[in-house]
């Protein structure tokens, strides 16, 4: 984790675009720093991707978001907020493995021995794998400990190809490599980057015996992320705009000059000038928004495309599992949470989490709460037993970009062409998946990079917000 920056020497006044975790994550570093900061988000609150509403008595996030242990810098902005206590995080990597019809198996890792080797007894145990696939397993993860993350060459090639070259038959695939694959990356390991999944397992399980761990929310993600960004950003003086739409922005003579919209679409009714913006967008938004001087590659953006996930939600009458969360194999559903709050008593309330959901997020709602009704029946048999009372479908169609071979020669760098307007979000270049971490890495690398801008200035006398006339 990087240390804080220095203050400033004297007052700017900085605009942050996008209030999700990135921009959140920029605009407490820029403030900190002494920075006056201005934050527009469009919606309603802050958390981006990450947030919740209301379904009858449920608090529903949008999304099961998880992270692990060597999410250094998202762990840290948690602690910032104040909401790090209301996360459990696992003492060590352990998830139980379902199928269909057989009993659970917990794939875990060794408590006492160091990296690589904790994951060895967890590999030659496997059974869900062959006695020779699970040797050639163990061959094949510590060959990719010396795939380099940052190499071009093997972000231009496919996981799938590379896993097929180091002996990894498609149900090796199906059954191991794809439980870690499709989660971080949103996309099997036939279409993923092998850079991309390199630092996933690399970072995540391979080179340190603890990096691995899991952590999950305890309470819903508006409660986790935006509401205490909120409380934490107006404790620093941070102006925190929600309900406005950035049409615009232009470089002016003394820096920058960001349009708002009025409500419900209309044309721009303010104008906000700022030394210095961090444009904490998603990349087709920030395609749009970035001056064609800042950057020519804007308009292959678009490339990095999107890639959607589905969550199925079923709400029994009784408990049907006391497993946390689960993934599964050989079988329609793939991780399912227990997201059961205190008020509905003896009841339970299940999320399917479906990844990679290409085939799935046109699917009528009716269809995919059978099918994955009937998929936990098999994998809990007291399902078969308990009445699902409520049962309803969440879709997130731009869940991540494509995390695909030839990804990162799309994503940007923080600076532009423009000193002092900078990119952040996890899309951009920071060598990391499109996670909650590269989020936050993002950020702060924006502020970074603005703040080193700044100290080359003069001292910006006052924030200007500006009535359209």
């Amino acid at each position: 984790m990087t240390p804080s920056p220095p203050a400033l020497s004297a007052g700017y006044d900085v605009c942050v675009v996008g209030g999700g975790l990135a921009g959140i994550a920029a605009a407490i570093r820029l403030a900190d720093a002494g920075a006056r900061v201005t934050l527009l988000e469009r919606r309603s609150e802050l958390g981006g991707a990450t947030y919740s509403f209301e379904h009858g008595d449920l608090v529903v996030d949008t999304g099961q978001h998880v992270f692990l242990r060597c999410y250094e810098h998202y762990r840290a902005l948690l602690d910032r907020l104040g909401t790090g206590g209301l996360t459990q995080l696992q003492q060590r990597f352990s998830v139980p493995v379902l199928r269909p019809r057989h009993r659970p198996h917990v794939l875990a890792r060794a408590r006492r021995l160091p990296a690589p080797a904790h994951l060895l007894p967890a590999l030659a145990r496997y059974p869900l794998l062959s006695v020779r696939e699970r040797l050639r397993a163990i061959g094949a993860a510590n060959a990719l400990r010396g795939v380099d993350p940052d190499d071009p060459g093997n972000d231009r090639r496919a996981f799938g190809d590379w896993l097929a070259a180091h002996g990894q038959g498609p149900r090796a695939v199906r059954r191991l490599w794809d439980l870690i694959t499709v989660a971080a990356l949103n996309t099997p390991a036939e279409r993923a980057s092998l850079a991309l999944a390199a630092r996933v397992f690399r970072t995540g399980l391979l080179e340190r015996a603890d990096a691995g761990d899991i952590g999950r929310p305890l309470v819903p993600l508006s409660d986790l992320h935006g509401r205490a960004a909120l409380r934490l950003l107006t404790r620093l003086g941070v102006q925190v705009v929600t309900g406005s739409r950035v049409e615009r922005v232009e470089p002016d003579t003394s820096g920058y000059r960001v349009a708002i919209g009025g409500a419900g679409g209309r044309s721009a009714r303010e104008e906000l000038a700022a030394d210095a913006v961090v444009l904490a967008a998603a990349h087709p938004a920030a395609a749009r928004l970035v001056p064609a001087a800042a950057c020519d590659d804007r308009d292959s953006w678009h490339l990095l495309g999107s890639a959607p996930i589905v969550n199925v939600h079923l709400r029994y009458d009784s408990a049907v599992t006391r497993l946390p969360f689960a993934v599964a194999v050989d079988s329609p559903a793939q991780w399912i949470f227990d997201r059961t709050p205190p008020s509905i008593g003896d009841g339970q309330y299940l999320v399917g989490s479906i990844s990679a959901a290409d085939d799935a997020i046109a699917l009528p709602a009716r269809q995919l709460v059978r099918t994955h009704a009937n998929a936990i029946a098999e994998l809990f048999p007291a399902a078969r037993s308990a009445t699902l009372l409520e049962a309803f479908v969440t879709r997130e169609p731009h869940a991540t970009f494509r995390q695909a071979p030839g990804t990162r020669t799309l994503r940007p760098g923080a600076a532009t062409r423009l000193p002092g307007l900078v990119l952040a979000g996890a899309w951009t270049d920071t060598g990391w998946p499109d996670t909650m971490e590269g989020a936050v890495r993002s950020g702060h690398r924006a502020a970074d990079v603005v703040l080193a801008h700044l100290r080359g200035l003069p001292a910006s006398p006052t924030r200007k917000l500006e009535g359209t006339r």
